[in-house]
């Protein structure tokens, strides 16, 4: 580890490229040579069209297990036990096939429009502003 003091720090002109801080020193660690070596050759083994071909299956299993969490909330379960929670996820893999195979997301899918309740007929006749849904407050 190497540390430099306030006064040797401040003069270099290279200090933009190492710091963003105004007034403390700057401290720099080495990694050990055996981790240095390791980085450098994963690093260079990280360029070749093998891994980049292997890490495209990763890239794409990451993918489907983020749609999973965020899109179809697999992060919490409905039910207890190991049994329901296996059924719900098969399910649910089984509702994103479809979806998949569809070739329609949710988002595309044009929603037809609800037909107007009495008292939105009733404020419509007397010309009378319809107030605004909750659903619609944020947009």
């Amino acid at each position: 580890m190497a540390r430099f003091t306030k006064s040797q720090c401040r003069p270099c002109p290279s200090r933009a490229q190492c710091t963003t801080t105004a007034d403390s020193n700057r401290t720099v660690g080495f990694p050990p040579l055996e981790l240095r070596e390791l980085q450098l050759r994963v690093r260079a083994e990280q360029q070749t069209p093998e891994w980049k071909t292997r890490y495209a299956v990763r890239s794409a299993v990451e993918g489907t297990v983020n749609e999973f969490a965020h899109g179809h909330g697999m992060r919490r379960c409905r039910y207890r036990g190991q049994g329901k929670a296996h059924i719900q996820h098969v399910l649910t893999a089984i509702a994103v096939n479809i979806e998949r195979l569809s070739g329609l997301s949710p988002a595309e899918e044009t929603p037809r429009p609800r037909r107007p309740t009495a008292f939105q007929n009733y404020l419509d006749q007397h010309e009378l502003p319809r107030p605004k849904s909750w659903r619609t407050l944020g947009t």
